[in-house]
């Protein structure tokens, strides 16, 4: 099994954010209707922990934020329901407790302002108020799919305000090199045009 990166690396990851490792990486993207319960979520990169919901049972979250290794992502599979909230405020507060660095969730949340207030990352379908049974333990470490993107657990999820994408951990120090490259590069555009060169000029467009 491939180590696990450390914190620097998943920091560096989080600060490229999503659109610079999708040039230059082989990342797997999250379908865009999961987007990131607070419109000024920063990027968040973290191992996975891949947990299987049954839709309107919450019994495998809970379990998951047991289990849950400081530094790491739930990812989970609800099935794409939209009528239940299995994540609220309570959760929230237990996994920031966990180190728990955020949530994925192929379905809906609760408690919407205090999540966000909170600060706790989640990326999700929408809200919805509803509450679920507890009696389903479901699945913890089974990889899980959302949309056509299957993620195992370990993968590594970076996830912000553009995408939410998935890396093999294999490939972080290429990823990581290739994109701190990029930045650079992008950085010396952005300069260029602030002294006044037109993007025609820079890259030679006719």
């Amino acid at each position: 099994m491939t180590p696990r990166p450390g914190q620097t690396a998943m920091s560096a990851l989080a600060g490229l954010g999503t659109a610079t490792l999708g040039e230059v990486a082989a990342v797997r993207i999250v379908p865009g209707d999961l987007r990131a319960l607070d419109p000024a979520q920063e990027c968040v990169a973290g191992a996975a922990l891949t947990v299987r919901c049954t839709p309107g049972d919450n019994l495998a979250l809970h379990l998951s934020l047991a289990q849950a290794r400081p530094g790491d992502i739930l990812v989970v599979g609800y099935g794409g329901d939209l009528t239940t909230g299995p994540f609220g405020e309570i959760m929230a507060t237990a996994a920031r407790a966990a180190g728990i660095t955020g949530l994925v969730i192929d379905g809906c949340v609760r408690d919407s302002a205090q999540i966000v207030e909170s600060r706790f990352p989640v990326f999700c379908r929408g809200t919805a108020i509803p509450g679920t049974t507890k009696s389903c333990r479901g699945e913890i470490g089974t990889a899980c799919t959302i949309g056509e993107v299957e993620i195992r657990t370990g993968d590594l999820v970076i996830a912000d305000r553009d995408a939410i994408v998935i890396l093999d951990p294999g490939t972080v120090g290429d990823a990581l090199a290739k994109g701190e490259r990029r930045a650079v590069r992008e950085a010396e555009v952005m300069d260029r045009l602030r002294q006044g060169e037109t993007t025609c000029q820079i890259f030679g467009f006719a």
